[in-house]
């Protein structure tokens, strides 16, 4: 039987040996196995005698086995093998647990080298489950045994139920029986790039004779990995190109719009409200990534995006991932807007807590087409919303949905135009390997008139009695007219914020508990500093009605604290809010630090950013909230949140609802490998769209990218 990548994994190792994989890592394939990379490997350590090794050290020794027994365990069921070697100068014995069979191999008389870490049990040296070869035939020569010592053993990602050992047997059995025909890497990239071939690469990884053949395998299958995954991407972005689209060319409402705005556009909104045009006017949809700075206009972007669609009679849907975002937007853009446009767009707003009857009527104008920009969170989606013609997809803050969600609205158009904003800047590395079937546009400029914001960190573990300045520098900007947001990172003591980025990084911090807005808002109400002043509370599971009566009161003035979760993380604009703090602060991640300081400076008041901390120096809780005080260049935070993240979140693991298909890729560290596959991937699939002429590489991306990352890929 011909075993290749795609072979069922049962015909090879055995339906009972399969099922535990499977059980353990999901596996079904020999592919699948294969795939399972040695996590780190050791050496065995220098050839030495058993009376020179000192307790604790790595140790491999040349010797004979002297005797062999066996008992049970005294505290639970199973048997203890015992083993007793000896080189001349003493004696070890090896112990293995529930491994009896082992009796056949290491019977008295029996000589071979054994390896392992040196430990005491009563007083006797012994070796817990040491790595073994014994001598056949014939005693090896002393400088073959040398080798032997000095090659690396790869120890796997194991479980309790398979054990590195047993994954490497596996993996050996398999490798004896493996035939590649086919290369996934073309011969002249392969070439170019100096990288070995497929097989040669699986066989350097799981059997490495020395550190440089582990090494160059691991560089090899990084390249594939990434040559793999980025010509799905662009073969991808090709066939978008292929779909017809509705052509919405920009004329004299657009230019009327933009002739009105109060303000000029910075040269970088220009540029992307330029490229968002030549996209929607090009006979596919568009698929576009803005990012930007909080504050750096994204808004006023897309509104001129919603006037060109108008023209030709299209509508736009804008989805926000919560309510208060939504009617943040639905203020902001009738105000960007402005009330021509306004009057013949016709925004209506659709969010899950509307009253029957205004529901109706915004169901009716989106069917109707009466409005050409419907506004909404989750309840777009649902089966009762309808278009007439809906042309242009908005997506705000596209990591807070799941893929099918924004699949479902873009399914109620004919090939609608897509749009995703995002405040979170993308390393471009991330860039290439989440969107990287999207065009992406930066806004990196900020309007005029922004003020600064200074940002200092709370280190309450140094210096305990900050705690009391932090509220008093709150009441200075109060008594000055101005308005603080204070945020904790959960609502009580058993519930947090869906949207809140918690890291429990240390067990110490993991006890302490939450700062929490039911906790703080009598706290500070309470205080003195904070006498006669108007505290209130915003979070998530307020009544939608009581949501927005707080907010706009906090917007009008009403309010000179408020205390809330992230749900004021994006779109809240309160220009007299001039001072932020975040309790806490060690629990939110980089760019959520960095979305929520954006909250204040909006105006012509400077902003002020105290950031909370239990953190210990040192740690990368506290390295995380020193990172944020240390600039306010998303940019640069974004690299180095990429640094301080795991690849799971930076990949959008979580939000995708796909199990991350990288093995030895990391965006963190790999952008030059990235960066050449990218523009490989781009000239291989320009030659030949459909890599017929690659039947290795074609069958390597249908491996890797299955049945739902295939649809993840389609539907982003």
């Amino acid at each position: 039987m011909s075993v290749t990548l795609d072979t069922p994994l049962a015909k090879i190792i055995g339906d009972r040996s399969q099922k535990a994989f499977h059980k353990a890592f999901g596996y079904e394939s020999v592919g699948d196995l294969l795939g399972h990379y040695p996590r780190r490997y050791a050496t065995r350590g220098e050839l030495t005698s058993i009376a020179e090794i000192p307790i604790g050290e790595q140790a491999t020794l040349v010797a004979e086995v002297v005797s062999v027994s066996t008992r049970p365990m005294r505290q639970k069921r199973g048997s203890v093998l015992e083993v007793v070697i000896t080189d001349g100068t003493g004696g070890v014995t090896l112990t293995f647990f529930n491994q009896a069979w082992r009796q056949k191999d290491l019977s008295p008389g029996v000589r071979g080298i054994f390896a392992g870490k040196i430990g005491l049990y009563r007083n006797s040296r012994q070796l817990a489950h040491p790595d073994y070869e014994l001598f056949v035939d014939v005693e090896p020569s002393e400088e073959a045994r040398e080798d032997w010592a000095k090659k690396p053993i790869p120890l796997y990602p194991a479980t309790s139920t398979l054990a590195s050992w047993q994954i490497a047997k596996a993996i050996g059995v398999v490798l004896d029986v493996l035939e590649l025909k086919d290369e996934p890497v073309p011969d002249t990239i392969r070439e170019a790039e100096g990288i070995l071939g497929h097989y040669e690469s699986l066989v350097h990884i799981h059997r490495p004779v020395e550190a440089a053949g582990w090494a160059s395998a691991q560089k090899s299958l990084r390249f594939q990995e990434a040559l793999t995954l980025q010509c799905a991407l662009v073969a991808r972005r090709q066939r978008q190109r292929q779909v017809a689209g509705v052509t919405r060319k920009p004329g004299e409402d657009t230019n009327a719009f933009l002739a009105s705005l109060p303000f000029e556009l910075t040269e970088d909104q220009v540029t992307v409200v330029n490229q968002i045009h030549e996209d929607m006017a090009a006979p596919h949809p568009m698929t576009r990534l803005v990012q930007g700075e909080v504050g750096s206009g994204k808004t006023v972007v897309a509104a001129c995006a919603m006037v060109t669609v108008s023209q030709s009679g299209g509508q736009t849907a804008l989805l926000a991932p919560t309510e208060v975002l939504a009617n943040q937007h639905f203020r902001s853009l009738m105000r960007t807007l402005g009330p021509d446009a306004s009057a013949w767009l016709n925004p209506v707003l659709l969010t899950g807590s509307l009253p029957a009857a205004a529901k109706k009527k915004a169901l009716l104008a989106a069917a109707s087409g009466a409005s050409h920009l419907i506004v909404g969170t989750h309840a777009l989606l649902g089966d009762a919303v309808q278009f007439a013609d809906l042309g242009l997809v908005v997506i705000d803050e596209q990591h807070r949905f799941g893929v099918d969600q924004r699949e479902v609205l873009r399914q109620k158009g004919e090939h609608p135009h897509l749009l995703v904003l995002t405040a979170t800047p993308i390393p471009r590395t991330v860039a290439m390997t989440v969107f990287g079937d999207l065009d992406v546009s930066t806004i990196a400029t900020m309007p005029q008139g922004r003020s600064p914001i200074s940002s200092h960190v709370v280190a309450l573990a140094d210096h305990p009695g900050w705690y009391s300045r932090v509220w008093q520098r709150v009441a200075e900007e109060v008594r000055a007219g101005r308005q603080a947001f204070v945020v904790a990172p959960a609502i009580t003591a058993a519930v947090v914020e869906e949207d809140t980025d918690i890291e429990d990084e240390s067990e110490e911090l993991a006890k302490k508990p939450l700062s929490t807005v039911e906790e703080t808002l009598p706290l500070l109400r309470g205080l003195s500093e904070l006498s006669g002043m108007r505290i209130e509370a915003l979070h998530g599971r307020m009544p939608s009605a009581e949501k927005d009566d707080v907010m706009s009161a906090f917007a009008a003035g009403d309010i000179d604290v408020l205390i809330a979760t992230t749900v004021i993380e994006v779109g809240i604009d309160v220009p007299n809010a001039s001072v932020m703090v975040i309790l806490d602060a060690d629990r939110f991640g980089v760019s959520q630090l960095h979305q929520l300081r954006g909250r204040v400076g909006r105006g012509e008041y400077g902003g002020t950013c105290l950031l909370v901390s239990y953190a210990e120096t040192g740690t990368n809780a506290r390295e995380r909230v020193e990172v944020v005080a240390s600039t306010l260049d998303g940019f640069e935070l974004a690299a180095k949140d990429l640094e301080l993240r795991s690849e799971g979140d930076v990949l959008g693991v979580r939000q995708s609802g796909v199990r991350s298909r990288l093995k030895l890729l990391r965006v963190t560290r790999d952008g030059d490998v990235i960066d050449a596959a990218r523009t490989y991937a781009e000239a291989l699939v320009e030659k030949d769209p459909g890599l017929v002429d690659y039947p290795g590489l074609r069958a390597e991306i249908g491996r890797r990218l299955d049945d739902g990352s295939e649809e993840y890929l389609e539907k982003t």
